[in-house]
């Protein structure tokens, strides 16, 4: 037996009532700060050097190789390179040799920006509690922030921590990490130290493989100094820097060796590998990750007033617009960075943030989105808000 249906019934129109605010629109939801960034710091090591005089240095005539260099966006970079032969040729260096170099340069630039870092904040060696050190270009021990403390008299007591072989995300890594050790010691000093000497990473063999490498990456050191706390506000001649709200990351496993490190037989030492595919990876994953921050904190892309995206390359940067849908202003320091840096690689984003601060053009209750990406393949997230 088939059911009568029910007559429809008229609904009477609800009595004129005054307009009431969009409850659709989404209201920012106050978060707890883990810490402050109150100072940053950044160095180089090494000669500054074109990438037309990079290739003319290494003799490359390969045009498909010369078009990867030119093409590029970036102008110059800081490089060590190995000195030249008895016939002008710049000679593969041995994986000890490169180690040697990694030792120096990174606690050279790495001490450097520590300094720099510190007398932005108006603090001194004596008031760090807590260093943690970042790198991918060479493997020591005891590692750099051992080394660092003992060059420079830093407190032995002095909290410490290193970061090896995460890749360029790691700065971000690194700041989660540290942003919580803060928000346990508040009104303690804490400084993210990324130190990456790329000229101990390079392979000169002339390959399609490391000509996209050799392209790329310069040396850099970049500083970070957090506190958390009543003490977390700065003084009359030092502004305010951000505060660090909430962490987002995601790994995609299905690219896990689109970035990597391989071990070379035939020249005795190390080899970093990137798949041509690796910047629409990153791009295809930009909003999954930069969804996953936002959520929960009543925010949409559209609020976030400042951007500052890992340097990873003129694609990956290119991927990274497209998919987040942001304009060339909002990713003007990252594309300045790698047009006179070139990818320091985990301190990029770092030296981006320090031109912001530069700039002064941050305003209080802004937000703003950190984004790192790097092997694994992974992309890291951050938010802030002044």
């Amino acid at each position: 037996m088939t059911a009568a249906l029910a007559a429809p019934r008229t609904l009477a129109a609800p009595p004129a009532q005054a307009a009431s605010p969009d409850l659709t629109v989404p209201r920012p939801v106050p978060l707890p700060a883990l810490s402050r960034i109150v100072g940053v710091g950044t160095a180089v090591a090494g000669d500054p050097i074109s990438q037309p005089e990079l290739l003319d240095v290494l003799d490359i005539a390969d045009p498909r190789v010369r078009s990867v260099f030119l093409n590029s966006a970036i102008e110059r970079r800081h490089l060590t390179l190995p000195p030249p032969d008895e016939h002008g040729n710049r000679m593969p260096e041995s994986q000890g040799d490169l180690l040697d170099k990694h030792a120096a340069l990174a606690v050279e630039m790495g001490a450097q920006a520590l300094e720099a870092c510190l007398k932005s904040c108006g603090a001194s060696l004596s008031d760090l509690r807590h260093l943690c050190c970042v790198t991918s270009t060479g493997y020591l021990t005891p590692g750099i922030s051992a080394r660092l403390i003992r060059e420079l008299g830093i407190d032995p007591h002095c909290g410490r921590a290193d970061i090896v072989g995460m890749g360029c995300n790691a700065g971000l890594n690194a700041l989660n990490v540290v942003a919580g050790w803060s928000a346990a010691h508040p009104g303690e000093l804490a400084v993210v130290l990324c130190t990456e000497a790329c000229s101990a990473a390079y392979a000169l063999d002339g390959t399609m493989r490391t000509a996209v490498v050799n392209s790329l990456f310069g040396d850099g050191a970049a500083a970070l100094a957090l506190r958390s706390g009543e003490d977390e506000s700065a003084g009359p001649e030092q502004p305010r820097g951000p505060r660090i709200l909430k962490f987002a990351g995601l790994i995609v496993t299905d690219a896990f060796d689109a970035m990597r490190y391989d071990w070379d037989g035939d020249l005795g030492r190390f080899s970093f590998f990137l798949d041509p595919e690796i910047p629409y990876v990153v791009g295809a994953h930009a909003e999954t990750v930069v969804d996953r921050l936002l959520a929960g904190t009543g925010l949409r892309r559209g609020d976030i007033a400042h951007w500052l995206v890992h340097s990873g390359g003129k694609k990956v940067i290119d991927a990274v617009m497209i998919n987040l849908g942001l304009s060339r202003h909002d990713v003007r320091h990252t594309t300045g960075v790698l047009r006179d840096h070139g990818n320091v690689s985990s301190g990029s984003f770092l030296f981006s943030y320090e031109r912001l601060a530069d700039e002064g053009v941050a305003r209080p209750g802004e937000y703003g989105v950190l984004m790192t990406m790097g092997p694994g393949s992974t992309l890291e997230t951050a938010l802030v808000q002044w």
